[in-house]
């Protein structure tokens, strides 16, 4: 998102434009700050609504956010009310976690028409912004907690993550949700293939779905993105795994034109509403993604194909969406059920009892829906 930021500096009037990835608007008020500020009138600052612009050094910056972070997790002195059911909680800790993000985002760090940041022992951005923003860009204000996450996607991006499912590397984008939770890549890997002959991947992201069924023999997918930075960055993870022949990347909502014997989808798994842009890949508004998929498979599931649905259980317990729900959807949408692959999640916060969400995470199950178009075949539990 693009708008103005105004700010009064040694009684001069500013302007810049402001650039928030996630969305949000420019603080309304403007406090020029430096190395003197401590953290606890930062803090008090920031939840008021004021934007600390920094000038000084970048290190000191970057400590002060994190002196920030820390006043914002420390425990209360006055107990949270304690979550009636596990949706409450849920939505609890998203507005939690929304606030910290807000006074977090106050921080405010100016960057230059080259992407120089005017502050002493400031790092170079600039291969990492143009990656995200091209490489020409006029001066722009921003917060230092996206800076930093900037910096953090493009090394990322550098390294890749190691899947060993395709014997190879996927680089993930900014922006693009990185297949950091290996376990559904593993259901896809061993799930036995109805077709080798071609497969529609539904929502490909940075295409590592696409990846494993062309290492698996499939001859020809069709990964659909609706993304522009998810479709660059599924083409260029593609094309550096040498799976282009096989693999085509194109614009979609949802379908391709055509039917495939194996269509294979991972929608985001929490039914709420996305709040920022990378959002869509964890959360799927009243669960339109996942509905919609299941009610055009009968317009694109060949006769005697199968639909791969690949999602988690944590809805179910977090009591988003009831398990007789989705069996009804899948049902009304003409299709069955003709086998189930399940796995446990592995990621830290499975075993975090500190976490707010932990009854549920370490409850939660993900599994590989196996549908076909209904004829006789009777659904499992």
């Amino acid at each position: 998102m693009t708008n103005t930021l105004n700010w009064l500096e040694a009684d001069i009037e500013h302007s810049a434009p402001w650039h928030a990835e996630n969305g949000t608007p420019p603080p309304k008020r403007v406090i020029i700050v430096d190395d003197t500020l401590n953290a606890d009138t930062a803090h008090r600052l920031a939840c008021e609504g004021n934007g600390l612009l920094y000038r000084g050094d970048f290190n000191n910056a970057r400590l002060l956010l994190q002196a920030l972070a820390r006043r914002i997790d420390r425990p209360r002195k006055k107990p949270a009310k304690k979550a009636e059911s596990p949706a409450q909680a849920f939505h609890l800790n998203r507005q939690s976690q929304s606030l910290r993000a807000r006074v977090l985002g106050m921080v405010l760090i100016e960057l230059e028409a080259d992407y120089r940041i005017p502050l002493r022992r400031a790092p170079d951005v600039k291969a990492a912004y143009t990656q995200v923003l091209g490489e020409h860009h006029p001066a722009f204000v921003t917060s230092l907690r996206e800076l930093l996450s900037v910096i953090s996607a493009y090394e990322w991006r550098k390294k890749g993550v190691e899947i060993p499912e395709i014997s190879g590397r996927i680089y993930p984008h900014y922006g693009v949700f990185s297949p950091i939770r290996g376990e559904y890549i593993s259901l896809v890997a061993k799930a036995p293939l109805p077709s080798t002959e071609l497969a529609f991947d539904i929502g490909t992201g940075t295409g590592v779905l696409a990846a494993v069924l062309a290492r698996r023999g499939v001859k020809q997918i069709i990964a659909t993105e609706q993304d522009p930075r998810a479709i660059k960055c599924a083409q260029e993870n593609i094309d550096q795994l040498g799976l282009n022949t096989q693999v085509e990347i194109i614009a979609a909502d949802l379908f391709p034109t055509g039917r495939a014997p194996l269509i294979v989808c991972n929608p985001p798994w929490l039914p709420a509403r996305p709040n920022t842009p990378i959002e869509h890949a964890i959360y799927d508004f009243d669960s339109q993604m996942l509905r919609n998929f299941l009610n055009g498979l009968s317009a694109h599931l060949t006769a005697d194909g199968e639909a791969w649905l690949i999602l988690s259980d944590l809805a179910e317990h977090l009591e988003l969406r009831s398990r007789e729900t989705l069996l009804e959807w899948i049902n009304s949408a003409g299709l069955a059920v003709i086998d189930r692959l399940q796995t446990k999640p592995h990621h830290p916060k499975a075993n975090d009892p500190t976490d707010p969400l932990y009854q549920a995470r370490s409850a939660e199950i993900t599994s590989l829906w196996r549908l076909k178009l209904k004829s006789d075949i009777s659904q499992p539990d």
